[in-house]
């Protein structure tokens, strides 16, 4: 199990439980994640903490003084 944190703009475009597919992006020493179509963007990952996973489960939706932030859950093996 992998959790990433997710920085989505507006309140309900995903929903607890929910599946939701990724697409990664890459920077020149980065990668980032995108949930689709475009609801929501991950901060930056080191080419080490790649995603091997394109599926995941929203886990938790929470919304702070910054956004919202969503927590989702992939499955991945060591």
């Amino acid at each position: 199990m992998r959790e990433m944190e997710f920085k989505m703009e507006r309140h309900g475009l995903l929903e607890k439980g929910q599946e939701v597919t990724v697409t990664e992006g890459v920077l020149p020493s980065n990668y980032y994640y995108v949930i689709d179509p475009s609801l929501a963007m991950s901060g930056n990952y080191p080419f080490r903490e790649q995603l091997k996973s394109r599926k995941g489960i929203v886990k938790e939706i929470t919304e702070n003084a910054r956004g919202f932030y969503v927590t989702v859950e992939f499955q991945e093996e060591p």
